[in-house]
């Protein structure tokens, strides 16, 4: 299967309009049971590492072999765009990170699905995600922070929960700092101006960082090892109407988590796919820090409450009591995508 490229950015929210259409027809039939008859799966995802098993189901053909027909389309914003455009069924699936936007969303009774993890920070390491200092900040010691600005990309997601932790390591916590605001693309000038003290980061951002000598790493990897970074989420409805194209969908997920784990990171053919969606030189990928999946897409849910409790004392969530998001949790279809991965492994 030859490389191509995908639908990305501004042009991804103009096909979504398209696709709502598609997928409200489609939703109006019941599914035969056979995945080759359901409606296109079409995902959400961030041009990261992260989504490295995507990228490897659909280039070698595992989606395919599964009998279902995916398109995947990159996005440009954030995880709320992607739970706002699943729950609407203008997109049938997507990876995002959780946060108070899935917390809120659930409790709302959006048509949301969590399938199965896709990410999480490593227990070792280098650092995916790492808290960095600007060298302009004269920071040597982490409790130095107590008043620095710091970077964060909002107040709702993974970022902030991060920043909240490493401080925590050290008998801080985040009313000893100012945070700031900043995308992605502002964090390098940011700190390379001293403008703000620290960040929060993520690769291959950070890395840059670091070989130009703008900041530099203040805490190893431990002070999050293991969180919860992201999770694989579908609109209800397709999944109640179509459970074997779900499940064959996480399968071919699984199917390829597991070939990088057993050292397809180390496979050239594997590396030119994940290089070719996150536009990346393959020199950079093996450098940079890498989140882990786990390869049955099992989720630590004491870590996903962690968090919602974090934003619940954030007052950044829109309810009272929790959320229920387990109970939008598919144990099913996850259990039986397992069972399928591991049969087309043993082929």
């Amino acid at each position: 299967m030859s490389l191509r490229r995908h639908i990305s950015g501004g042009i991804a929210l103009l096909a979504s309009a398209a696709l709502l259409t598609g997928c409200a027809s489609a939703a109006s039939t019941e599914g035969t049971g056979d995945p080759a008859d359901a409606p296109k799966i079409t995902f959400l995802y961030s041009p990261y590492a992260d989504y490295a098993p995507f990228f490897i189901a659909e280039e070698k053909g595992y989606f395919e072999d599964a009998g279902i027909d995916v398109e995947l389309i990159s996005k440009s914003g954030s995880s709320g765009e992607t739970y706002q455009q699943v729950s609407t069924g203008s997109i049938v699936a997507g990876g995002a990170t959780w946060g108070a936007g899935l917390f809120n969303a659930t409790k709302a009774g959006a048509s949301i699905s969590v399938i199965a993890s896709v990410s999480r920070i490593p227990d070792e390491g280098k650092n995916p995600a790492p808290l960095m200092v600007s060298e302009q900040s004269g920071i040597t010691d982490p409790k130095q922070l107590k008043g620095a600005k710091i970077g964060i990309p909002g107040d709702g997601g993974f970022g902030i929960y991060s920043v909240y932790r490493a401080l925590d390591s050290v008998g801080l916590t985040l009313d000893d700092v100012e945070l700031v605001n900043l995308t992605p693309g502002d964090i390098p000038p940011a700190l390379a101006n001293g403008s703000v003290d620290a960040s929060w980061t993520i690769e291959p951002i950070s890395s840059a960082i670091a070989d130009k000598k703008i900041g530099h790493e203040i805490l190893d990897v431990g002070y999050h090892s293991g969180v919860e970074l992201g999770a694989l989420a579908f609109n209800s409805e397709y999944v109640d109407k179509y459970p074997e194209a779900v499940t064959a969908f996480t399968a071919a997920y699984l199917r390829a988590v597991q070939e990088l784990e057993a050292g397809g990171w180390d496979d050239p053919a594997d590396q030119a796919i994940i290089a070719e969606y996150t536009d990346l030189p393959v020199e950079t990928l093996q450098s940079i820090g890498l989140t882990v999946q786990d390869p049955e897409g099992a989720i630590d849910w004491e870590d996903v409450a962690r968090q919602e409790q974090f934003f619940r004392d954030r007052n950044t969530l829109e309810f009272e009591g929790d959320s229920g998001i387990q109970d939008i949790f598919r144990a099913d279809i996850l259990k039986q995508a397992v069972a399928q991965a591991g049969e087309a492994t043993a082929e």
